[in-house]
Formats: C-alpha cells, structure tokens, sequence
C-alpha cells in the first residue's frame, strides 16, 4: 500500500525478535508442528526431542530460532499463523501477525503477568482444592484448552490429581483470555471458594475502599486490583480514562446464578488480557497514555496514516471544511478515508486553539467496536482521546460526560438521537450540535423517511433554518459542525426514470446537507486498478421435477380452504399469498370469527412450509411443519392441564402416579376447527415425513448450489473463501446445517457456518453479537471460509475478502448488490446468482444492474449543476423535510385519544375472551406493556419456553403466557427488578374501542394511539403477593 514497507518475512521476523520472550511461553510445540507442512521431518523430530527431553520452553525456543533463521518457501508466515492459531497458541499468534492487526496492549501484557504472578501464589490451593475431572471438559467447551491439551491433561492425571492440576494450570496459562476464561469455568462449575481467591472481592469504584482492602486482604487481593486502578503517579486523562474503564464492567464475579461471565461481566480484570489490542471492555476503552510511551520501548511498528491519491481526491473537499457526501466502492477504504480527514480536522482545531470534538455514528451495533479496533483507535490513540459506543455498553457515566471527555466517539446513532431529544426537554443528560465540530455518517445512504439519521439530520437542519434567521437579525448563532457522508451506494430508490434517480440523489444530499457528492475522477484508473471486479454468473435451476411433496401441501391447503369456505385469488406458495392470509387472520380476528381466523394461521404456516421447500431441504419444510403442530398440541395439554389444576384443587387426588397416568390417557378437548386442523396434518403426517426423507425428489436450485460451490471450491489451489447470501435466517440456518452433515462438501475443504442478524424481530432465533463476533473472527482467519448469511453481513461488517459469492434466490435492490458484490473482492473472484427459471429473480437482477448505472449517471449530473440551481433546490427539498415531519407530527397528535386509556379492550385474537381493560396496562422503560392485576392473572397459564429465556440489562424473559382458554400466545413473563411481570404483545391482541364499538388489530404497541402510564414500582410491590 505504501512505498518502502517491510514484506511479511522481514515483519514477521521483527516481530520475533521484539517479542520471542512471550511468544515461546504461549506455544504448546507438538500440535504447532502438525501443521507447518514446510518444515522437514528431520527437523520436527529434533525439536520433538527437545520436547521430550528439556521440556515445552526448549523446544520452544529451538523452533523460533528455526523459523528466524531458515529460508523458507513463500507464504510460510502465513501457514505459521493458521498453525498457531490451529493449534490453540492464539495469543502467540496475535504477537506475531505481520498486519498488527490484534497485537496485545501493554497493559494487557501487564494484567497477564499480575495474573500469573497471582495463579502462582495460589498454585498450592489450587493443586490441593481443585478436581481435574470437575473442570477438564469445562475448559474444552470453552475454547480455554483443545482436545489434545485434554488429553495430555487426562495422562497426568493417571499420576494422581494433582498432576493433573499442574498440567491444567501449565497449559491454560498460554491461551488467549485465559485468566477470565478460568473463572466462568470455576464459577459454572460451583468452585465459588476458588473464584474467591482468585478475585479477592469485586472491583471498588473509591480508591479509599482499594486501599482497605489491598491492607486487609493481603497482596492476592492488590495484585487483583491494581490491574483495575490507576496507578499514583497516573494523572489527568489517564485517570479518568482508568474509573471508566472499571465502571463499564459489571462488578459481580461470584453468583448464584449461572451468567455468563465470559460476556463482559466479569471484574475489573476482564478483557484487557486478550481480544481487542487496544481495548479495556467491550465499550472500547481505550489504553492509556503510559501504554503508548511503553510501545516504542516494546519495538512494536506503530501503523501510519496515508491515503492514496484517489482517496486523497475525495477527500478534499471535506478537508476544506465542507459538508459532503463520499462515495467510494465496498473495499477501497472510505473508513480510511473518514479517519484522516476526522485526525486532520482536530489537527486543525488544536493548532487554532479551538475545541475540536468528532463523533462517528453507525447503524449497527457491531460496526461501533469494528471501525474503534481496527480503524480510529489504531491511527488516532498517539494524539486523541476515542471510545467506542452503542447500546449495549452498560455505562455508569451519562453520554454527556462521555463527550467533554473524549475526542473522538464512535456511536450508534439512536445514542446520539436519545440525547439531542433529551436536550430539547431540557433535562440534564442531554447534548447539542454544538457539543461536535465534525459529524461522520457511516453508510449514509439511511438519511431518508424516518431512519434515526434523518430524525438527527433534520434537527441539524432545523437549526441551521434558525441561524439564518439569527444572522438577519445580527444575533449570535449556534455554531453546526461540519458533516460527512460516507456510501458506497446511495440507489435510486425504485426510480424509473433518470429523472426520479436524479431526484433522489439529490434529497440525499439535501438530508446531510451536503455541496456535493464526491466520487473518483482523476484518479479512476488507480480505483479500477484496486478493486476487483468480480465475474457474474447466473446458475438457473429448471424447475420441471417432480414435487410429490409440494402436492401433498397443495392437497392440504385445498382442503382447509373449503372447510373454511375461502378463495383466494394469489398462487400456493407466493408472497402475495402469505400477505392474503394475513389479511384475512386480521380480518377474521376483528369480527370474531375463530373459525376463519385459525385457518388462516395454519394456511400461513403450510405456505411458509411450501417457501422453504422451493428454497432449501423438503425435511427443513417438514420439521418447519411438525414443530409449528407439537407447539398447537403443548399449548392444548397447557391449559388442559391448567382446568384440571383448578378442577383438582378441592378435590382428594389420588396421588401423583394416577394423575400422570390419567394425564396420558386425557384426549385433548378441542373445538371444531382445532380438531379438523390438526387430524389433517396427523392423518397426513407419516406420508409427508416420507416423502420428506426421499432424496430422489431433492430440490434443483440445492443441486445447482452444490454444484457451484464445489466448482469456486476445487478450481484453484489457493485456498477459496465465501459467503452465500440468503433470506431468511432459517434458510440460512438450514444451509449451514445441509452444508455441515454433506461430506462432500468437508473433503474439498469447505468450512461453513451461518450469520444471521442480533435483532428480535423474527420468530427465528437470533444470534448474539458475541456469536456474531465469534463466527465473523473465525472467518477471518480461516477457521470458517464459508460463511451462509442473511443481509446483516451486505453492508458494513468487516468481513474477509472471499473470492466467492453466491445470493442464493435473493435479489432485494441496486445498494444490496452493489453491497454483497463489494465482498468479491480477492484475485479472480466471482459473484453468481442461484435461482430458479420462472422466479423473476433474474430479472430483478438485470434491473438493479440498470438502476446502478442510472445512480451513477444521476450522480454525475448532480455534480455538473449549476451551483445557484443546486442551492435552490437543497433548500427546497430542505423545507419540504421539515414540513413532512411537522405534518407528520400533527396527524399523530390529533390521532391520540385525550380520554382515558379505559376506553379501550383487549381481546383474544383467538378465542375473543376479555382480557383486560386498557386502565390495567402500565409502561416499564417506555417499551415494555404490562399487566399485573390479580383478575388478569387468572386468565393466563405460564408456559415454559426455553427459545424465550433471554437477559437484557435491566430485566430477563422467562416463558410464555398463554390464554387459558385457548391456548393463544399472549406474551411473556419477565422479571424486571426482582418481581415476575406479564408482559403483552399487541398483536396477540384485538382492540375494541368503546366508544364507537370499531374493532382493530396493531403489529407494535406504538401504533396505537393511546399513552399508557408507567409502572409504579414501590405501589406495585405494596400490593405483589409475592415475597
């Protein structure tokens, strides 16, 4: 990238010599050997020997002075890596990658070594107190030891307990994390003595208690804390930076209950020993000064801030102070970009003697931690303060605080939007436009309609409008700091002609309040030449084979259709189709007719099962099927059970092994429709599943699939990687799983796994950003080279360059594909689209192809307008914004009962039982809708549902509650501040309005035009039954 850099040899080779008196005490040698195919036999076998005969560290050495000196083939570094990596030696790897991509802080050098130094201390406790046999397989679930360390650990333990111990103790010392990895292990498996001592107490946020403690407890419990407390002579910033760093970790490391402590929570010592280089907790904290001044000591390369020309052309403008908008390809360094220009204008700032404060906002929470480690913290921690933001850091400092802290804040943007809108009330924790002197906006293209960054945008605006007011009246204005939009496609938006794409590209600009948008020219040879354009494919499926499995579905839902007497106009298995059942189960709700509405649902249910039939395995369609009928009948035997309680609560009972026996044998009661439903699906259950199971009828776009990655995965020798775009979670889910149990697949190297998005608002579920984190981690460094993704992983997540990718039947619209296109970008890569012949999907295709050349072309003409012309109509669409929204405000305000929230009740959707009155509902948190009288809680059962139990910050769900006459989900319980709440989802629910007797349904709460009060917790707990 840049002239005169080292190559990998002369890098990895500098980085052996700085670090090889860690590096040595973080390998295990034997396994690492199996992997390095380059070394001779002759020269394992001596080091092997040395293994044997002076031990791991000998022989250690005796291969790092192998590998320093050795010529050795061409991408040897690289094989080092995967086999320490391969081979559980992480951290050893992470000392000597040649990108400095993960390289370890100082201060997490200086928490291991306090660490070790503890574990040594109490190494007699632990070979005395500990039982290997307790923990082994802990620790492997982990990741904290490989099955081979499992297995020399078992051999020693032949020798006694105790021997085991220490060779537990000896390997997991070298892994990466280690120290809080331990403890999870200690704490899951109930040694909470043994956390005890390791941890001492948890982490003091008063230096005074530090002191106590450190006289009373002795040196395990100050070793323990001085890794979370500044240090005397520590001063200003650094201070400031070490309480928050301590304050974004939960305090508690020893509970009864079975959290995960690996998540962040541990103590003061957490993470800073191990994932993220720089960073103190998963907010990303960054290290402190005195870590800076140790690196030079350390020998390690810091990196250097240089654009290439063509990134210097788009960034010009913005260096100038305007507000533009950056549109760069996916891969060709936009963040780079934003980061020079964010570093230049607080160089600016500084040397005017002018306050200088930037925040980055993002859309997704992952981007907040990616664009901190691997972009703004590495290039700006020698000169400014930066931290990492979103809302799944816990903080115990308000944002405001935050921002007259540090310098640079990398946020998600509801943050930002919760503290302008807080500001406006006029409470205390809120912030101004002109608490910021340049504003970054990561994929900017969302500033439009009422995505947060136009809610943001238009309040900029706002003010803007008032200070040209302010100037006419020569009074002072409130000053706006410059913004910069960052894209690789802004789209068109479903334009037709180039005059609407022209159009919308330029209420993008308006929205940011950008002069212009910035796109290559001079340099556009040099752009070409870094990106690499993949080859695009088609692979179209024929879709004339026999389905005798559709045909059974297609039988079923005839069947239901003229039980229920219902004609729909749309085919079997469409998306209008799926949009018609819904209609008529919202329709048939309203009126109370039962029988219509429970046919819909099962019509939705076998029309999702003919969708993923036609996508994926036909048994994904059938167990799709079956787990939707078992739900049905748990829910049945649930209230059942639930009359039968009640029924036996005066009566004698014979005991409990009648009552089990009698519970078996109790046919479910069920109504009409309910029992035609479900004999249907029973009756034909057996034949389906048979069909399911034949492989002779296999889906053709699966067979094009395979043929398709098998062809990308043999072609070349290098080794291949790539991502399948799907879309749905389950799709994806469902491929990964297909992929995984073909063994053809895994003999030609394939590696697969799925990535699908964090949020709830899928019944599919979801996977946790750390989950996200791990998959997205062993993508990058090979452990995965396939990863099967929903769209999360289109747009903005720092993923691998594959020389692979395949959307799998799904074509959404121009940004997508020039998003998902944009990860193509190896040597010879390729993008192919799979889909069947009659879906359209191909067509689709070739119009977002168009519609990215009409962007193009509309973005030309925008930057060729005249500037009075441009001017005017930025201000036009300007004014229009900000009449939609106050509009928009009106209609909502004249929408909102002014009555009392009694007017209104609830129903069930499926049986039409009362279920309350709008006056019982109370708010938690402005979200969470809640009912907690005692004559709602006869009306409901409490079911268990473990794809339910989910912890948030502030409160955890536990079940599901069900009507108690029919069986309809409600809601779920969760526990909020100790006390077990029911909470209610709306669209459970029909609303019948008293007043004019209209009944409605609604999807969220907030689109009911009603304003609940909120809890009162202290007069709830007066009258709770509970203890």
């Amino acid at each position: 990238m840049w002239s005169g850099r080292p190559s990998a040899d002369q890098s990895f080779r500098h980085l052996l010599s700085c670090f090889r008196a860690r590096v040595k005490t973080y390998i295990q040698v034997e396994p690492v050997l199996d992997y390095l195919n380059f070394l001779p036999e002759e020269v394992k076998e001596q080091i092997q020997r040395k293994a044997a005969n002076a031990g791991n560290l000998q022989a250690a050495e005796l291969l790092l002075s192998t590998l320093e000196k050795g010529a050795w083939p061409p991408g040897w570094t690289r094989q080092v890596l995967v086999a320490l990596q391969s081979a559980g030696s992480v951290l050893a790897s992470r000392y000597l990658n040649p990108e400095l991509a993960d390289l370890p802080s100082p201060s997490a050098e200086n928490a291991h070594d306090q660490c070790l130094q503890l574990l040594n201390l109490l190494q007699p406790t632990l070979v005395d107190r500990l039982l290997v046999k307790d923990v082994l397989d802990k620790c492997v679930e982990k990741k904290l030891l490989t099955d081979e360390d499992r297995d020399r650990i078992s051999a020693a333990e032949n020798n006694g307990n105790q021997s085991g111990v220490r060779e537990l103790l000896k390997r997991i010392v070298q892994k990466e994390n280690w120290f809080s990895l331990f403890l999870t292990v200690l704490n899951q498996t109930e040694n909470y003595a043994l956390v005890q001592e390791l941890t001492g107490t948890t982490c003091f946020e008063s230096k005074e208690e530090t002191e106590n403690l450190s006289q009373e407890d002795g040196p395990e419990a100050a070793a323990l804390l001085a890794m979370s407390q500044p240090s005397p002579e520590k001063e200003g910033w650094d201070m400031e930076n070490n309480s928050l760093e301590s304050s974004l970790l939960d305090s508690s490391v020893v509970s009864e209950s079975d959290t995960s402590l690996a998540e962040g929570s541990v103590s003061c010592l957490d993470e800073s020993l191990g994932h993220n280089s720089n960073m103190g907790s998963d907010s990303g904290t960054m290290g402190s000064d005195s870590d800076e001044e140790n690196v030079a000591e350390r020998a390690s390369p810091e990196p250097e801030l240089h654009l290439r020309p063509y990134q210097m052309e788009v960034a010009q403008p913005a260096l100038e102070g305007k507000n533009i908008i950056i549109c760069l390809p996916t891969g060709s360094g936009k963040t780079r970009v934003a980061v020079y220009i964010a570093k230049d204008h607080l160089d600016k700032k500084k040397k005017a003697s002018e306050p200088g404060k930037v925040i980055v906002l993002v859309n997704k929470v992952p981007l907040v931690e990616q664009l901190f480690r691997k972009e703004f913290e590495p290039f700006l921690k020698k000169w400014y303060h930066t931290i990492g933001l979103s809302g799944d850091t816990q903080l115990k400092i308000s944002f405001p605080e935050i921002v007259k802290t540090y310098d640079v804040i990398i946020s998600t943007a509801q943050i930002l939007e919760n503290s302008l809108l807080n500001s406006e009330k006029g409470e205390d924790d809120g912030v101004q436009f002109s608490d910021f002197t340049l504003i970054i906006i990561d994929e900017c293209h969302h500033t439009n309609k009422e995505a947060v960054y136009n809610n943001i945008m238009r309040r900029y605006l706002k003010q803007k409008l008032k200070n040209n007011k302010l100037k006419k009246e020569y009074k002072p204005v409130i000053p706006l700091p410059q913004i910069l939009g960052l894209t690789a496609s802004p789209g068109v938006r479903g334009a037709k002609r180039q005059a609407e794409a022209q159009q919308h590209i330029l209420k993008i600009c308006a929205n940011l309040d950008a002069c212009t948008i910035i796109t290559v020219k001079e340099n556009i040879n040099q752009l070409k030449g870094q990106m690499k354009e993949p080859c695009k494919k088609f692979a179209i499926a024929d879709d004339t084979r026999e389905d005798p499995f559709k045909d059974k579905l297609l039988e079923i839902m005839n069947k239901i259709q003229s039980f229920c007497q219902m004609s729909p106009m749309s085919d079997f298995g469409t998306q209008p189709y799926e949009q018609w059942t819904i209609q008529m189960e919202k329709k048939a709700a309203r009126e109370g007719n039962r029988k219509d509405r429970v046919c819909a649902e099962h019509l939705r249910k076998y029309n999702e099962a003919l969708q993923i039939n036609d996508t994926i395995r036909t048994i994904d369609a059938y167990n799709h099927l079956e787990a939707f009928y078992n739900d049905e009948t748990e829910k049945k035997f649930a209230v059942q059970e639930g009359d039968s309680d009640e029924s036996g609560e005066d009566g004698d009972g014979d005991g409990d092994g009648d009552e089990a026996e009698d519970d078996e044998k109790r046919p479910l009661r069920l109504d009409r429709t309910d029992r035609f439903l479900m004999e249907l699906f029973w009756e034909n259950k057996r034949m389906l599943k048979k069909l399911a199971q034949n492989p002779k009828h296999e889906n053709e776009k699966l067979i094009k699939l395979r043929n398709t990655i098998m062809e990308q995965f043999t072609r070349t020798e290098e080794p291949a990687r790539g991502i399948i775009f799907t879309k749905t979670r389950q799709s994806a889910f469902a491929l990964s799983q297909w992929i995984t149990e073909n063994k053809k697949f895994a003999e030609v190297g394939v590696k697969a796994h799925h990535l699908i998005g964090a949020g709830h608002s899928s019944e599919f579920k979801p996977m946790t950003q750390n989950e996200q984190k791990e998959v997205i981690s062993k993508f990058r460094t090979g452990k995965i080279n396939l990863l099967i993704a929903t769209t999360v992983a289109e747009e903005g997540l720092d993923i691998k360059e594959c020389n692979i990718v395949i959307r799998y039947g799904l074509v959404t619209n121009e940004i997508a594909m020039v998003q998902a296109r944009g990860r193509a970008r190896a040597d010879e890569s390729t993008y192919v689209l799979v889909a069947h012949s009659n879906s359209g999907v191909i067509e689709r295709e070739i119009v977002n192809d168009f519609r990215e050349k009409m962007m193009y072309k509309a973005i030309d003409h925008v930057q060729n307008m005249n500037p009075e012309e441009y001017a005017r109509k930025i201000l036009e669409l300007q004014m229009q914004s900000i009449m939609e929204k106050k509009m928009k405000i009106k209609r909502s305000a004249a929408k909102c009962y002014k009555e009392n929230p009694s007017l209104i009740n609830f129903l069930c959707k499926n049986c039409s039982v009362l279920a309350c009155s709008g006056e019982d509902i109370h708010v938690i948190e402005k979200m969470h809708h809640v009912n907690m009288t005692p004559v709602f809680k006869e009306l409901y059962i409490v079911r268990e549902n473990k794809a339910l139990r989910k912890k948030f910050i502030d409160y955890q769900t536990n079940g599901e509650i069900i009507c108690k006459m029919c069986g309809q989900a409600w809601g779920t319980m969760m526990v909020h501040k100790g006390l077990d709440l029911p909470c209610l989802k709306i669209k459970n629910f029909v609303v019948i309005f008293k007043n004019n007797t209209s009944k409605k349904q609604y999807k969220k709460w907030v689109e009911l035009p009603i304003a609940f009060p909120d809890l009162d917790y202290s007069e709830y707990c007066l009258f709770s039954d509970e203890d």
